[in-house]
């Protein structure tokens, strides 16, 4: 266990590193918010970093080595919060990026959690089931001194859900002998899960796009739609977009993109994708490289992959007038710059995702208290945490004169500066 230290935000700017494009829109909100050097120091450091070795016996009968990461950003405002991912570019810039975006998207909706992160290196696609269950088993017995209710909580990410969900808890349940529910988010209804939390960030996102193209005076029978992602996020967030009478023109997967001009049908196309596991194969719309599909004509695009989708190298060329980022970091920062200049407005990912993170808060307080909405409660005060969110980033943002990310980072470093402030510092 580590303290990252303070020069990782100083290093020369490297515009895929996500943790140095997190401490540059960090600092930009400290110059600000007034914040002094010190103060700024304990915001952007991380404090606590665990690698673990996990060595898992494989179906074939041999031993292999897996590496697996937590890093918990910041405790001021409560328990860590963030999910988990598992894939074979997993690195620690990368964790400590996730987690610090999550202390800030946390603080953007103004639920009481800290932001932590996880990963493991591995490709799940070449993995069985069991040989999941095991390394989820086994990184889970080697961060138990960091996990907990009332210490850290994960949730599911990129190539984990509800099952690896349930590992978890149950490993974590049989080390402390008694069933905790509450130390996971994102599990099945039949563990303590809530209704509503797997559709909660593609509505999340659904409303941070209505919401913004109230403001930029979009008509959603007039919007065209490109969504890069078909999971929970992308998949999901067309679906509702479309419900909102808006035409979702492309969709993509990991292995390519399909574009139709005149609309996807998308719950065909999820239909699809759900038999096939691919979007290969789908004949009712044109199959285009994933790098061409960011830059078809639409009035809104939805990044809802993973991150540096936007770069200095083809934010020129993107032609939406407004970008809602469904993925965590997919704009670079000199992205941002390019894009700002030409009057494309952007919704942060750590305000339009949020829907997640807002939606585990309710898991989590259901979980504790033994007591379970309805999916209807469960929507409708999201619905009512990411409308007064926006509204408070968008008023912070005109306050400042910046755009809507630099107004996402005021608002949440400024929560989390005064928590911090007021608590004062032990010694």
């Amino acid at each position: 266990m580590s303290t990252a230290p303070v020069t990782q935000a100083k290093a020369p700017m490297d515009e895929f590193n996500p943790f140095q494009a997190m401490a540059q829109r960090f600092d930009v909100a400290a110059d600000k918010l007034g914040l002094d050097e010190g103060l700024r120091d304990v915001l952007r450091t991380p404090d606590k970093e665990l690698t673990v070795s996990i060595p898992v016996s494989m179906d074939n009968g041999k031993l292999r080595v897996f590496t697996g990461y937590r890093v918990q950003h910041n405790f001021s405002r409560g328990p860590c919060k963030g999910g988990i991912r598992y894939a074979p570019d997993v690195n620690l810039d990368e964790v400590r990026a996730l987690a610090a975006w999550m202390t800030w998207k946390c603080s953007v909706v103004d639920v009481p959690f800290g932001g932590g992160k996880g990963g493991v290196i591995c490709d799940p696609r070449q993995l069985s089931k069991g040989e999941l269950e095991r390394i989820t088993r086994r990184y889970t017995s080697g961060i138990m001194d960091i996990l907990g209710p009332d210490r850290d909580v994960p949730a599911p990410d990129v190539n984990t859900n509800e099952q690896t969900m349930a590992w978890l808890m149950d490993t974590y349940s049989m080390h402390v002998r008694r069933t905790e529910t509450a130390v996971v988010t994102g599990k099945p209804l039949a563990l303590g899960g809530s209704k509503g939390r797997t559709e909660a960030t593609g509505r999340g996102v659904m409303i941070a796009t209505r919401e913004a193209m109230k403001k930029i005076g979009l008509k959603p029978e007039q919007t065209r739609v490109v969504v890069q992602g078909s999971g929970n996020v992308g998949g999901i967030g067309a679906m509702m977009l479309a419900r909102q009478g808006m035409k979702i023109v492309s969709i993509s997967d990991i292995y390519g993109a399909i574009h139709n001009d005149k609309g996807l049908d998308v719950p065909d196309v999820l239909a699809h994708l759900r038999q096939h596991k691919k979007l290969e194969g789908y004949a009712k719309a044109e199959h285009i490289p994933s790098a061409s599909q960011l830059e078809l004509d639409c009035e809104v695009l939805v990044p809802a992959a993973t991150e540096n989708q936007i770069t200095s190298k083809n934010a020129e060329r993107i032609k939406a007038k407004l970008i809602v980022e469904g993925a965590n970091g997919p704009t670079t920062v000199l992205a941002d710059q390019i894009l700002e200049k030409r009057g494309v407005t952007v919704v942060p990912d750590i305000l339009a995702n949020a829907g997640g993170v807002t939606v585990s808060y309710f898991e989590w307080v259901q979980d504790r208290a033994g007591y379970f909405w309805t999916e209807e409660v469960v929507n409708s005060r999201l619905e009512q945490v990411m409308t007064t969110s926006f509204a408070a980033v968008e008023e912070t943002a005109r306050k400042y004169s910046t755009s809507l990310r630099i107004g996402a980072y005021i608002l949440a470093v400024g929560r989390v500066a005064t928590v911090y402030q007021l608590r004062g510092t032990y010694a």
